[in-house]
């Protein structure tokens, strides 16, 4: 089984970390780093432009609506903690170990 980031249960949703790597060459989900999920976007960060390609990329990927995904930590540094509602810890383990591959 592939590596998976650590998943936070909490009463409000379920949380991870994330890398992100604004300016990239295209929107990716690239593996794990440090035990959190890289994730490449082609904006800037700039005006949360980065933040927002985040959201939805992640919403694309984990099919979840945009509005059911937060940064909650780390809205302007590129380590950010983002939580997920509306989708079991189980069911975001099966859709990220899909992705990772």
């Amino acid at each position: 089984m592939t590596n998976l980031p650590t998943l936070h249960v909490r009463e409000s949703g379920v949380r991870f970390d994330l890398r992100v790597i604004p300016r990239a060459s295209r929107n990716v989900i690239d593996g794990l780093r440090d035990g959190r999920l890289v994730v490449k976007v082609t904006a800037p960060p700039v005006d949360a432009a980065a933040n927002d390609a985040v959201i939805a990329l992640l919403a694309e990927q984990l099919h979840v609506p945009r509005r059911s995904i937060g940064i909650v930590i780390g809205a302007t540094g590129r380590s950010k903690t983002v939580e997920c509602v509306g989708i079991s810890a189980d069911a975001l383990r099966t859709r990220l170990s899909a992705i990772l591959g």
